[in-house]
């Protein structure tokens, strides 16, 4: 059941953040970024933010975008969620 009361997102929106989740290391981090250049090309690559978990198994990626629409932020929470590394998209 939605929420109509739940606030509307006007596009295009600027410093939309995206955190993706996953197993750590460089390949899971660059995964992220390939994903954002594809759909977002151009984004702000030095406000990315990089988490790890305490025990350094699993790390947060997050990215800043411009977003333009609801088929751009489904088609990059798709192709991020499409590697085995990504465990997961908010």
């Amino acid at each position: 059941m939605s929420n109509p009361d739940a606030p509307k997102i006007e596009f295009p929106c600027e410093d939309y953040p995206i955190k993706a989740m996953g197993d750590a290391g460089p390949e899971f981090h660059e995964h992220v970024v390939t994903v954002m250049e594809r759909h977002a090309p151009g984004f702000d690559q030095t406000r990315i933010s990089v988490r790890d978990s305490r025990n350094g198994r699993y790390q947060s990626v997050t990215v800043f975008i411009t977003a333009t629409g609801v088929p751009q932020l489904q088609a990059i929470f798709d192709d991020l969620k499409a590697s085995r590394l990504t465990k997961m998209v908010l």
